[in-house]
C-alpha cells in the first residue's frame, strides 16, 4: 500500500512546495512511483514540474468540487516515475463549494482510493492555511511532514497546526485509520548564522525524534530551479539543496519501511 504524506504548515515561505517537488523527484530517482498532488492555490508545484497551467482540462479543485474524477485529472510528466494532479490559480469560491458537501472532509480521501494502489508515495503540497482544503489533505493522508524554516519565529503558529492535526486524527479514528506526524523538516538553514542553529536546537527539543536528520540549507539553486520550472535535483544535481533532498528521500523510505 502506498504512503500518503501531506506537506503542511500554515505559515507561508517555509519550503512546502520546494520540499514537495524535490522529494518527489528524489524518490523517483530511487525507483519509487510518485503522485504529486498540488493543493496550493498558487499552483507553484504544477509550474515547477514543467506543466503549463493552461494545458489541462481538470485540476485537483475540480476533483474537490466533484466536477471531475481524480483519475481523469492526473497528468504524466517527463519523469517515468512521477505523475501530477495539477492545480489552477483561479479557484474562487472553492471553500464555499466544499462546505456544502455533507462529506466535505473526506472528498480527497474518497477520490484517492481509485488510484492509490498505483503509487509507492503520494505527496500533497498544502496551501498556507488550515481551511477545508488542508483538512481534506490531512484526512486523505497517513502522515504529515512539517517544514520549519530555520529563522526567527519558526515555531510561531505551530500550536494551531498541531491542534488541527489532533482534530483530524479524531476524524480518522472513526474509520479505524491513523494520522501521524511523519517528520519535521528543517529548511533554509543559513550556516553562517548562529540564530539558524538556535532554531534547530529549539525544534529538536520540542519534536525530538520526529525531526529528520537531514537539514535543507539555504541555497540559490532552489530559486533558480523554480525560475526554470524544474526541481533543483534536476537543475543542479550537485548543489547542497539537491543532495539534501536526496538524503531526505532515503530517510523517508527508511521510516516508511520501519513503520
Amino acid at each position: 500500500m502506498s504512503l500518503v504524506l501531506s506537506i503542511a504548515n500554515q505559515k507561508g515561505g517555509v519550503g512546502k512546495t520546494t520540499t514537495a517537488i524535490n522529494l518527489a523527484s528524489s524518490l523517483s530517482y530511487l525507483g519509487k512511483k510518485v503522485l504529486l498532488i498540488d493543493l496550493d492555490y498558487q499552483a507553484n508545484a504544477t509550474t515547477c514540474m514543467g506543466i503549463n497551467r493552461g494545458s489541462f482540462k481538470a485540476s485537483v479543485f475540480d476533483c474537490l468540487t466533484e466536477e471531475a474524477s481524480l483519475p481523469e485529472a492526473i497528468l504524466h510528466t517527463d519523469s517515468p516515475n512521477i505523475d501530477v494532479l495539477p492545480a489552477r490559480t483561479v479557484v474562487e469560491g472553492i471553500e464555499e463549494k466544499i462546505i456544502l458537501n455533507t462529506n466535505r472532509d473526506f472528498i480527497l480521501h474518497t477520490q484517492l482510493q481509485a488510484v492509490r494502489k498505483n503509487y509507492d508515495y503520494v505527496l500533497i503540497d498544502c496551501p498556507p492555511s488550515l481551511g477545508f482544503v488542508t483538512i481534506n489533505a490531512m484526512v486523505a493522508s497517513d502522515g504529515i511532514i512539517i517544514p520549519v524554516q530555520c529563522e526567527f519565529l519558526a515555531m510561531d503558529g505551530l500550536t494551531q497546526l498541531l491542534n488541527t492535526i489532533r482534530v483530524v486524527q479524531s476524524k480518522k479514528k472513526v474509520n479505524m485509520e491513523t494520522l501521524t506526524i511523519f517528520g519535521v523538516l528543517l529548511t533554509m538553514l543559513d550556516t553562517r548564522s548562529n540564530s539558524g542553529f538556535q532554531v534547530v536546537n529549539e525544534v529538536k527539543t520540542y519534536f525530538g525524534e520526529k525531526v529528520f536528520q537531514t537539514i535543507i540549507p539555504r541555497n540559490v539553486s532552489c530559486s533558480n530551479a523554480t525560475f526554470y520550472g524544474v526541481p533543483v535535483t534536476e537543475f543542479s544535481p550537485k548543489s547542497k539543496s539537491s543532495l539534501g533532498y536526496r538524503l531526505l528521500a532515503k530517510e523517508v523510505i527508511t521510516r516508511h519501511d520501519e513503520a
